[in-house]
């Protein structure tokens, strides 16, 4: 999806997406090509993202959102999924002082009381040494899920109006942001799939509405810096309405 005039443009540093996502897919695709296991495909993806990570704390990307384990993944064989699980622990592990180096503040989103207790005890290692650092948040989605995300926002909103502490009325979306796990933080401004396929995958769908979408055909694990560089230049070139008329048509009629 590059092309010649795009190679030529400079990335402007100053107009970046200072809110990220990333649906990491393609990991089980790429080992299958290649005749391996799909779990040969997950720690190749597992480099990819430490690579991702580096280059856009690098060019200064206020915050990292990476859908590394959706509560659908579950599903999945308890073998495949024990591995993601070692993975997960290995990487929180080792990149530990990474993190710490490069003053960049890991964060959870999602159902972090299903992870297995020694990976869970991992993660809270890293969140209390990380706690402090202010050059990029990196917000990793396990057991994350959009829509549990908002079914579990619902119920904690009926449970205020129940208890008398807040009436129906007071409800507005701010509101509801303010229930979600994201609530301190502002929505993505650019989500990148990769593997080429064309849906949210139940991830961020309230946070998205106005969030730009690209879709990379390349498989995660050979995801480069050099492509995540050419789809900033093209987040760079696009016209940010929100629903309202560009101010270059404002005037056309």
């Amino acid at each position: 999806m590059k092309s010649n005039a795009s190679q030529n443009v400079t990335l402007n540093l100053q107009t970046l997406p200072f809110h990220l996502g990333i649906i990491m897919d393609g990991n089980g695709r790429w080992a299958k090509k290649r005749l391996l296991n799909r779990v040969k495909g997950h720690e190749k993806g597992t480099q990819t993202v430490r690579s991702i990570v580096t280059v856009a704390r690098e060019l200064g990307i206020g915050m990292l959102t990476l859908y590394a384990f959706s509560t659908e993944n579950w599903a999945r064989p308890k073998i495949e999924v024990k591995a993601l699980m070692m993975l997960l622990k290995k990487f929180i592990v080792s990149e530990r002082e990474v993190f710490s180096k490069n003053d960049i503040r890991v964060n959870i989103i999602g159902q972090k009381h299903r992870l297995p207790k020694d990976v869970q005890k991992e993660i809270d290692i890293t969140l209390d040494l990380t706690k402090n650092n202010d050059k990029m948040v990196l917000n990793l989605a396990l057991s994350y899920g959009s829509r549990e995300e908002i079914t579990n926002a619902v119920k904690l909103i009926a449970k205020k109006i129940k208890s008398k502490e807040m009436d129906p009325n007071d409800i507005t979306q701010d509101l509801i942001s303010n229930h979600l796990y994201t609530k301190t933080m502002p929505d993505p401004d650019l989500i990148i799939r990769t593997s080429g396929e064309n849906r949210l995958s139940n991830f961020l769908m309230w946070q998205a509405a106005y969030s730009e979408i690209y879709i990379s055909e390349t498989l995660w694990p050979d995801f480069s810096k050099d492509e995540f560089i050419e789809i900033l230049k093209n987040y760079q070139k696009r016209d940010r309405r929100f629903g309202k008329v560009s101010c270059s048509t404002s005037n056309d009629g």
